[in-house]
């Protein structure tokens, strides 16, 4: 597929943690102009062709890092993916939106049936920060926020309100954007807006389903020191995304904890159904 469908392409991960088409995470070669400054320039190409051809193109998220940044990177080893990009992503130039497009049918975070948003975050280059791990001592915030948590290097995980409606939230979230602007930010890529901060932290699977699942790009992408460069939306600071539940959203699924007993007497010793699987 790499070298076939999509010239340039070394490796592509429609990741299952994520619900598989809200998010992919790639790997491209850069052979454009090897002697200049090393911006993200075919990866871009490669990233535009996923996102134009068969079922890649229900893609919502689409991370691609170059692969002369670290010839060992893989797809598939999400921590060291995302440690790997987030080090290096500059959040005023490798924001790709397209808006008012179709998504997965499945996909519930968007403004209407089959209508939503994609991003592409393309990264190339070397290291812009050290990611920290540990969730500075000096951060404040408005009344907004209720817990702060890092989900992961250079991840932090906020507990909120519970969303009510764009305009008023949107509002919220530019004020804790510019109190945020102030402060010391430097080992933060990414700041995840949430109803359960710990849940997020607890493994990589819960990061990237609680993450990508949940917001739509256009709508619920926000960021620390924002600026419009000839239309080119980006920001200085932390990225922001606005991860909540929404009312548009289908329910949460819920264990029925009668229904996983009567499943586990089935398959447990004696159970008519033990040894099937």
């Amino acid at each position: 597929m790499a070298s076939g469908e999509f010239p340039g392409l070394k490796e592509l991960n429609a990741v299952d943690a994520a619900g598989v088409h809200p998010l992919l995470v790639a790997i491209g070669k850069e052979r454009y102009m090897p002697f200049r400054e090393k911006v993200p320039e075919e990866i871009l190409t490669i990233a535009n062709r996923i996102l134009g051809s068969g079922q890649t193109s229900l893609a919502k998220f689409l991370f691609i890092a170059a692969e002369e940044d670290n010839p060992d990177l893989n797809t598939h080893d999400l921590e060291e993916y995302f440690d790997h990009v987030l080090a290096r992503v500059d959040w005023m130039r490798d924001l790709h939106f397209q808006t008012k497009t179709t998504i997965d049918t499945l996909d519930y975070s968007g403004s209407g049936w089959n209508s939503g948003s994609k991003v592409i975050i393309a990264c190339r280059g070397q290291k812009r920060r050290e990611l920290s791990s540990e969730k500075p001592t000096n951060l404040s915030f408005p009344p907004f926020v209720k817990a702060a948590k890092m989900a992961r290097a250079g991840v932090l995980a906020l507990a909120v309100e519970d969303w009510k409606d764009y305009t008023s939230d949107k509002m919220k979230i530019e004020n804790l954007a510019r109190h945020l602007s102030a402060q010391q930010m430097d080992g933060i890529a990414m700041i995840i807006l949430t109803e359960d901060a710990d849940f997020i932290g607890q493994t990589l699977n819960n990061f990237v389903w609680v993450t990508f699942t949940r917001a739509n790009p256009s709508h619920d992408i926000y960021g620390v020191d924002t600026k419009v460069d000839h239309k080119h939306w980006g920001c200085e600071g932390p990225l922001i995304i606005d991860s909540r539940i929404k009312k548009h959203h289908a329910p949460v699924l819920k264990k029925d904890s009668k229904v996983v007993a009567k499943v586990d007497r089935m398959f447990s010793k004696g159970g008519e159904l033990n040894g099937v699987i």
